[in-house]
């Protein structure tokens, strides 16, 4: 049975809650020191500044040292890898050397044993059509990580695609997102020894401005209880982050899998609750 992590993509919102960040509905005030306080109640946490150049090329080894030592020894990150490589250079030429980059600059996570996932995010406009830049790329990938790869094309909807990712013990992210094209990623697919999962949300005009319900996750429930049969690890990260949205979703889906909140985790998703009811946005969750 797999090990299950559970948390949300990103934890640096410091905007107050109506502005869509976490200050009032989950962190105590502005001054609150984020990272140790989310990790007090969830075991990972997606790192998605990464992926844009510019917060990513100010970044050092340092930084990533940081973020070890600001949390508990079970807490794992899990790394999107910077645009530049997926993005820009398509996984094709020069993004071999920017990854070696990439993983020299992070490492302190790893040695300090709070590497999760390394996440590609694929753009839309990275079509089937690429796929020699993908086999090519993943031929040369340094061993000893976990990898999940994420499509955001329907192109990619054919066998070839995750028996590629099989042969290279990557994991294919399987996602819940408004793209009524990318509906086939909500489905089981396991590629690796490992899962990974992201809850988008469902809005189509503001992707992670969205509370899923109790019935808009259920389906998820049978899912996961599937995944950790035939998997060592799972990850799922909640992105639907406005406003605090992913936090609830997070913890009530934890509760969902029949895990029992501690005192402090149910406290926390009372008060997210709260700020919702008083902000309408709660209804749907009890549909």
């Amino acid at each position: 049975m797999a090990d299950l992590l559970i948390g949300c993509s990103g934890w640096s919102y410091g905007d107050k809650s109506e502005k869509g960040g976490w200050v009032g509905s989950f962190y105590p005030n502005t001054t609150t020191k984020r990272l140790p306080y989310y990790s007090q109640y969830f075991n990972t946490v997606e790192i998605d500044a990464t992926y844009y150049e510019k917060f990513y090329k100010y970044m050092t080894p340092d930084t990533f040292r940081k973020l070890a030592e600001a949390t508990p020894n079970n807490f794992q990150f899990s790394v999107k890898v910077p645009e530049t490589i997926t993005r820009e250079k398509k996984l094709g030429e020069g993004s071999q050397a920017l990854l070696t980059d990439f993983l020299d600059k992070i490492s302190p996570l790893k040695s300090n044993n709070k590497l999760g996932a390394i996440l590609f995010q694929m753009s839309p406009n990275f079509t089937v059509d690429d796929f020699k830049n993908v086999e090519s790329f993943l031929d040369k990938l340094p061993r000893g990580y976990d990898y999940a790869l994420e499509f955001r094309h329907i192109s990619w909807q054919t066998e070839g695609a995750p028996e590629l990712l099989k042969q290279y013990n990557i994991a294919s992210v399987m996602t819940d997102s408004p793209d009524p094209t990318l509906q086939y990623l909500s489905d089981i697919t396991i590629t690796a020894d490992h899962a990974f999962i992201r809850l988008h949300g469902r809005n189509e005009e503001f992707w992670y401005n969205y509370l899923y319900s109790k019935k808009e996750l259920e389906p998820w429930v049978n899912k996961v209880e599937e995944i950790k049969k035939q998997t060592k690890t799972l990850r799922i990260y909640f992105n639907n982050h406005y406003g605090a949205k992913a936090i609830l979703n997070a913890l009530q889906f934890r509760e969902m899998i029949g895990e029992k909140l501690s005192k402090e985790q149910l406290e926390a998703k009372q008060k997210v609750e709260a700020y919702l009811k008083g902000k309408d946005g709660l209804q749907q969750w009890f549909q």
